[in-house]
């Protein structure tokens, strides 16, 4: 009953926050009004970074890989870098809304659909899939108990989302992402000391214990071939940044919101070097959970994902770590899920309807205000959400999400061959052949990766999404020509 209480409250707190800044039409869902103060911006994209099956499975990865994925967000911190200081000068130079915008100025409408239709089919599915697992985790680990049907716990969890953020979208989120992302990082350092606190250590006998344990090892420099390769992991995490954060409406939408470009450099500059501690501080948890196992002679799980949940689901650790950590994936689902609700609804309005320039706009709709038609189509994408829920749910199958996730990613490549091509080459493609080539560099990568697994061993891991991307700009380049001066 304290788990419903609590989480009841957070829910009138979002809503409450919701009320306080509901208010400014489309400029204030799509744009913030370019009011938000960046501090909070940069704090609120760690809540939004990590969805709440991040918060599960990225302890839990220590069981395979032990620290390993540092790597990655080393090189995970040069890629804001890279967004600070090469993408959102153009954002804000052209004064974008839509980041895909970009596409219709460099190439022309049928590149800035094809980019747009990308990041749609890629964040609806993907959002849709990792909401899903968390809405499983709560239900069985929580809800199921309480006799709450798994369809209840969907449309309660879709409709708050929809009621906190169909007045004023990201201009909200700003302000409900800060306090997700505290939620979030409070459970995290809550259920630290708690583990510290059943092996009877202190602060520097926790840090030293980390420090000693086999599972903290970061560097691993010994087989190229392996997906844990220091450089490939590195290399993978720049580009995985660039890709995933700032070719990603969802992502940037925030960041657009700043009052000028400075403040959105240092607001992703700050955000970028928060990432990295807080995945290390989250890392450092799953080594202690491990030491926890061991102290209670508990068998690890053979599941990483299971590394936390099962253990404070059995109830060692207390009922009131039950509620944190209940409350902690909430804020962290919602931090993910509603940025992508209003991402997509923002996409779909200004890429796919053109609902700014009344010229473009889908004829039928010129009769209705934009702001109505916002509204329809954020209501509309909460249904698709729920539809892809069900689906997911009906499939009754982990491992064929993990399989559409890694699916999901291939979609992201075209995204950065386009966006290389436009930025560092004058030249102009034959517009008609780029939706053919954005297509053909996932199947062409697809097909490669099953070949070299299959016929010399090797699996591509995260740098398959450099391959996408060098497909992509390859085949823009074969198809291109001069652009003739002015």
């Amino acid at each position: 009953m304290i788990v419903i209480i609590t989480t009841l409250l957070y829910f009138a707190l979002l809503l409450f926050i919701s009320h306080l800044t509901g208010r400014g039409g489309n400029d204030a869902f799509f744009r913030g009004n370019r009011q938000s103060p960046w501090p909070l911006v940069a704090f609120g994209m760690i809540g939004a970074t990590l969805s709440g099956v991040t918060f599960v499975s990225v302890p839990g990865m220590v069981l395979g890989s032990n620290m390993g994925y540092m790597q990655m967000c080393f090189g995970y911190f040069f890629g804001y870098l890279a967004i600070a200081f090469i993408l959102l000068p153009i954002y804000y130079r052209l004064n974008l809304t839509s980041i895909y915008t970009y596409l219709d100025y460099r190439f022309g409408r049928i590149s800035y659909k094809t980019g747009a239709s990308f990041f749609l089919l890629s964040k609806l599915t993907g959002a849709a899939a990792r909401l899903y697992l968390v809405c499983l985790i709560l239900q069985n680990y929580v809800f199921e108990d309480l006799g709450i049907p798994y369809l209840v716990t969907v449309l309660a969890t879709l409709l708050l989302i929809w009621l906190y953020t169909r007045k004023s979208g990201i201009k909200t989120l700003v302000w409900t992402d800060t306090l997700q992302t505290i939620c979030f990082i409070v459970t995290i350092l809550l259920i630290l000391w708690r583990a510290a606190d059943m092996l009877n250590m202190g602060f520097s006998d926790t840090w030293s214990a980390i420090w000693n344990d086999s599972h903290s090892q970061i560097m691993d420099f010994s087989d190229w071939t392996s997906k844990n390769y220091f450089w490939k992991q590195f290399l993978s995490g720049i580009f995985i940044v660039i890709v995933m954060t700032g070719l990603d409406q969802d992502m940037m939408q925030k960041n657009l919101t700043c009052k000028d470009l400075k403040s959105a450099q240092k607001d992703m500059c700050l955000s970028g070097f928060l990432f990295v501690i807080v995945i290390g501080i989250i890392m450092m948890l799953g080594v202690l959970m491990t030491l926890l196992y061991t102290h209670t002679g508990t068998a690890l799980p053979s599941a990483g994902d299971s590394l936390i949940p099962d253990f404070i689901a059995s109830g060692v650790m207390g009922d009131t770590v039950l509620v944190i950590f209940t409350i902690g994936i909430i804020a962290s689902a919602f931090s993910s899920a509603d940025s992508a609700l209003t991402a997509l609804t923002t996409s779909f309005c200004i890429d796919m309807l053109e609902i700014e320039n009344r010229e473009r706009c889908f004829s039928p709709l010129k009769k209705f205000s934009p702001e109505l038609i916002r509204k329809v189509v954020h209501g509309s994408m909460m249904a698709l959400f729920v539809f892809f829920i069900l689906g997911f749910k009906a499939l009754g199958s982990t491992s064929v999400i993990d399989t559409l996730l890694t699916m999901v990613s291939y979609t992201y490549g075209p995204l950065l061959g386009m966006y290389t091509f436009g930025i560092f080459c004058k030249r102009m493609p034959m517009e008609k052949v780029v939706p053919i080539i954005a297509l053909a560099s996932p199947i062409t990568c697809f097909i490669l990766d099953f070949y070299t697994s299959s016929s010399f061993g090797y699996k591509f891991g995260y740098e398959l999404l450099i391959l996408n991307g060098t497909l992509t700009f390859l085949g823009l380049y074969i198809s291109s020509f001069r652009k003739k001066e002015n």
